[in-house]
This record gives C-alpha cells, sequence and structure tokens, in this order.
C-alpha cells in the first residue's frame, strides 16, 4: 500500500484540477453531496449479489472498484473544500467520539445485528 502523500495534498490537486477547468460554478453543496451519495451507488453496484472473500477479486475488479473509490473521496474532498472543512481534522474528531461511543470492553461483546 502506498502511503506517500497527505489528504491535504490530494486535496489540493484536486482543487488545481477544478479551478484549471473552471468547474467551481457546478460544485455547490447539495450537487456535491448527492455526487458522493451517486458515486457511492455506484461502487455498491460491484458488491451487489455478490459475497465473495477479499482475496477472491480479480486484479480487474479491484481496478474497478478502486475508481469508485476515487470518486467517491474526490467528491468528498470538493465537499470539505466548498464547505471550509478539514475533513482530516473531522475525521480525527469523529473517531475520538467512536472511541467514547463504543469503549473496548463494550465493543469486544457486540453482537452482530442483521443478516
Amino acid at each position: 500500500m502506498n502511503t506517500s502523500g497527505s489528504l491535504y495534498e490530494l486535496q489540493k490537486l484536486l482543487d488545481e484540477f477544478i479551478a484549471k477547468r473552471a468547474w467551481q460554478k457546478y460544485h455547490r453543496p447539495k450537487n456535491l453531496a448527492m455526487s458522493v451519495a451517486i458515486e457511492a451507488a455506484e461502487l455498491m453496484e460491484h458488491f451487489q449479489w455478490c459475497d465473495k472473500d477479499p482475496k477472491d477479486f480479480s486484479d480487474e475488479e479491484k481496478a474497478e472498484i478502486a475508481e469508485e473509490m476515487a470518486d467517491v473521496l474526490h467528491y468528498l474532498l470538493r465537499l470539505s473544500s466548498v464547505l471550509g472543512i478539514d475533513l482530516y481534522e473531522a475525521s480525527k474528531k469523529k473517531i475520538a467520539k467512536n472511541e467514547k461511543r463504543f469503549p473496548l470492553h463494550l465493543a469486544k461483546e457486540m453482537k452482530k445485528s442483521g443478516c
């Protein structure tokens, strides 16, 4: 896994890409949030009717999934740019909140719900 670069660097690359094409006028919060959901649905299509183990996905399938994941991330990064939200800090705060919400002693006792 490549760990070089940062979320901030990726966001700046994306912001520059958008600015060079003058697409900012289309990047309203509502449109970006809808695009996140649309791209997430496209990602889910790769798993619909399929319950494979991770090792069973072909390289071609992984490449297609990676593109959809990148689309979701790009729209989230754009939304955070437009709204002036530091997504890295927001994520750290959410992890800290979840640590309190799901303490280790309770997490180990949690039962799976759903199917």
